[in-house]
């Protein structure tokens, strides 16, 4: 079993800052990522509020942070971490391919797509479902789709869709967005067309899919036509069964409690990023990674 000072379990923002903050403290660190690096943060269009960039996709902001880590530690990609137990001086973390043993950890696994929950969304996904506009909005040029949500990544979705050439409408269950205020002024400046006060009741079709059942407040019903579905209605936690063996102290919305310097209710066991809720903002996840990394490396300096 290969042994670690630290291992972070999750490549996202917060994840990839701490391999960067734990690798160049002299840490022997390793990230455990179960698909690819760079989490939800892959799927943002773009963004012009993260310090140093008028304007950048996830994607490359992504790529430059993975890149950069990669100089200070491993990234073991499509291995995921299946169960972590305490053990004597440290943690054993069991993934998919292997074993491991670490003195700390830190749990960065993110969030992951809130889904409806109605007839049709699973089995249309990839289909016609979709969750991410960044990933399949090209093969919806020149086709009508429905992107499902009211706030900040919805918005984000349809305008990156409209831009694409797709024929967008967005349908909301409230009357009101709850985006940012930029976000509804660019909205006004595209041809999106919006259905307020709306839920979705299912997802139709026959191969792929075909249309949607829309229900408004006032219980009546309509068919839409549309070639894609576009799902943007918040996210929930990631891998909270991770958490079960440790008995870390997980808030009402099964997020990770910590502290200011990032340390959670267990010794030695540090977490960063959306899954500890609060502000889900890229740079944010960077800060908590950050520190995260620190308060990992001084304790273990301490017991020394």
């Amino acid at each position: 079993m290969e042994s670690y000072d630290i291992i972070i379990v999750g490549a996202g923002p917060a994840g990839l800052t701490a391999g960067i903050y734990t690798g160049r403290q002299g840490s022997k660190s390793l990230i455990l990522e179960k698909t690819i690096a760079g989490g939800l943060g892959l799927e943002i269009p773009s963004m012009g509020n993260y310090p140093g960039f008028e304007l950048i996709s996830g994607m490359i902001l992504m790529s430059k942070m993975k890149q950069q880590a990669q100089k200070f530690l491993e990234i073991k990609e499509n291995e995921s971490a299946e169960n972590i137990i305490k053990v004597e001086n440290g943690f054993e973390i069991t993934t998919t391919k292997t074993k491991y043993f670490a003195k700390a950890i830190i749990l960065t696994m993110g969030r992951k797509h809130r889904k409806i929950g109605v007839t049709g969304e699973e089995k249309f996904l990839g289909l016609g479902v979709s969750y991410c506009a960044t990933c399949d909005g090209i093969f919806y040029k020149d086709k009508k789709t429905i992107v499902i949500g009211g706030g900040n990544s919805s918005l984000q979705e349809a305008i990156f869709l409209d831009n694409l050439g797709v024929d967008v409408t967005i349908v909301h269950r409230r009357e009101e967005f709850r985006a940012e205020h930029y976000l509804q002024e660019k909205i006004k400046n595209k041809n999106i067309k919006i259905i307020p006060s709306s839920n979705i009741k299912e997802i139709k079709g026959d191969k792929f899919v075909k249309s949607v059942i829309l229900e408004d407040k006032k219980g009546n019903q309509r068919e839409i036509k549309t070639d894609g579905v576009f799902v943007a209605i918040g996210s929930l936690p990631s891998s909270i069964e991770l958490t079960k063996n440790l008995n870390i102290k997980l808030d009402d919305a099964n997020q990770i409690v910590t502290d200011k310097k990032q340390e959670t209710s267990m010794l030695f066991v540090y977490s960063a990023g959306d899954i500890t809720g609060g502000l889900q903002q890229l740079v944010v996840a960077c800060g908590e990674g950050a520190i995260a990394a620190t308060s990992a490396y001084n304790d273990l300096e301490n017991i020394k």
